[in-house]
């Protein structure tokens, strides 16, 4: 028997690099999976190869009235949700004295915000026994030069999934964390030769498994989350990140031979 058999889930930025991997994953093990996501290229491209068992959906999740519109959508297709996976956040990358307010604003509106107000509006959808999974970063614990703003919001995500799985424990519904370290995703090929070339000297010399890991490896973790293997398991957060932040002095710079 599949994992998700007779689930629904809904997964956002599921239109590519890991949420494509876990919407992938949680459909090839039974679940009906609602997509969301702002790109509708990569997005119509998503559902597609998903299949009949997924829907895509467009939208900004900054946006009440789309955040609204989508879970419409949702119950008029899917019915109810067991299963919300909040993966969609941006990424900004400057220094303290280089961060605007605006710049800011819109970090915490996306990483944090949103994820907040997109659970509130799930929570009339969800049945009893339910799980909530939010993707963290190992940067909110790293304190890597250049990521203030970004960090910061994914310390916030684990401070929410605290107090989240505190108050939906009477009904059932589980809400942790799932954080990964460097992952090779289309951000990384994005940002060209540069950004290959940072991400190869940080693999180099900080992550003692000597890879950056795989989108599927981190919707394995999410699948353990989301599905009853993980029904003893609340408000914990399951580091995917090959030892970046527990085992820093086994990393190649820290060795001595």
């Amino acid at each position: 028997m599949a994992k998700l058999d007779g689930k629904t889930a809904l997964v956002t930025g599921g239109n590519s690099g890991i949420g494509l991997a876990i919407a992938r994953l949680f459909v090839a093990e039974g679940a009906r999976v609602a997509i969301c996501g702002r790109d509708p290229r990569t997005l119509t491209a998503a559902g597609d190869e998903l299949g009949a068992n997924a829907i895509a959906l467009r939208a900004d999740l900054n946006q009440s009235d789309q955040r609204r519109t989508m879970f419409e959508a949702i119950a008029g297709r899917l019915g109810n949700l067991d299963i919300v996976i909040a993966n969609a956040a941006m990424v900004a990358q400057a220094s303290v004295e280089q961060t605007t307010p605006e710049m800011f604003a819109k970090v915490m509106a996306t990483n944090v915000q949103s994820i907040f107000f997109l659970v509130q509006e799930a929570l009339p959808l969800m049945r009893e026994g339910g799980a909530i999974v939010l993707i963290g970063s190992v940067l909110a614990n790293l304190g890597r030069p250049g990521f203030a703003a970004y960090a910061a919001s994914k310390a916030a995500v684990r401070s929410l999934a605290r107090t989240m799985a505190g108050e939906l424990a009477p009904r059932r519904i589980r809400v942790n964390v799932v954080t990964p370290g460097v992952v090779m995703t289309p951000l990384w090929e994005r940002g060209g030769q540069p950004a290959l070339t940072a991400l190869e000297r940080w693999v180099a010399a900080g992550v003692s498994m000597r890879r950056a890991g795989q989108p599927e490896e981190i919707a394995r973790a999410v699948l353990f989350m989301a599905s009853d293997d993980a029904s003893y398991v609340q408000g914990a957060e399951l580091l995917v990140d090959g030892g970046v932040n527990d085992l820093m002095g086994g990393a190649p710079a820290f060795r001595f031979s």
